[in-house]
């Protein structure tokens, strides 16, 4: 069977990107696709970035066909990025409100790691508080511990300080 990614974005996000190679430059809360169109959708880091992410979800349930499924990801512990068009931060909670309000069925929503691999992150992301050459300094000093600190998640049970979590969600529309 034949495949096709198509790829679509706003194209106002970072103004360093390339948005030319993209099949479609439209907004997420208007989709220009058809009803029950695909298969599947991904949507990797990017509902922070739009105004009504409720209305998203409804169209992207909109163009899935029925038991399709889509791949959620979102930020919850983020610094601030694509200025000024960062938006929000989600909780397992607020996902699970907006897959229920667009009628998506869900599978799964895990975190993506607890609190030790956060810090690790935010060890790391330290060094662009430095400049060039003390920020290699600074990874030298921390990378050690900011890369072993992950192996501590376990510790976490409820990992409710996370960098975001991904959801599976399925379309419930007939």
């Amino acid at each position: 069977t034949k495949q096709r990614y198509v790829g679509l974005d706003l194209g106002i996000g970072d103004q360093k990107w390339n948005y030319g190679q993209l099949d479609v430059l439209g907004d997420l809360a208007s989709l220009p696709f058809a009803e029950s169109a695909f298969d599947a959708a991904i949507n990797i880091v990017t509902l922070e970035h739009v105004r009504d992410p409720h209305q998203v979800l409804k169209e992207l349930a909109r163009v899935l066909k029925s038991g399709a499924r889509l791949l959620l990801v979102v930020p919850h512990e983020w610094e601030v990025h694509q200025h000024p068009h960062d938006f929000f931060r989600f909780t397992k909670f607020g996902v699970e409100e907006l897959a229920r309000a667009a009628g998506l069925r869900i599978i799964s929503i895990e975190p993506g790691g607890g609190y030790f691999r956060l810090l690790s992150r935010r060890l790391l992301g330290g060094a662009q508080f430095f400049p060039a050459p003390l920020h290699i300094l600074w990874l030298i000093a921390v990378a050690p511990t900011a890369l072993l600190l992950p192996l501590l998640d376990g510790l976490d049970k409820k990992q409710d300080f996370t960098l975001g979590y991904l959801a599976v969600l399925e379309n419930r529309r007939k």
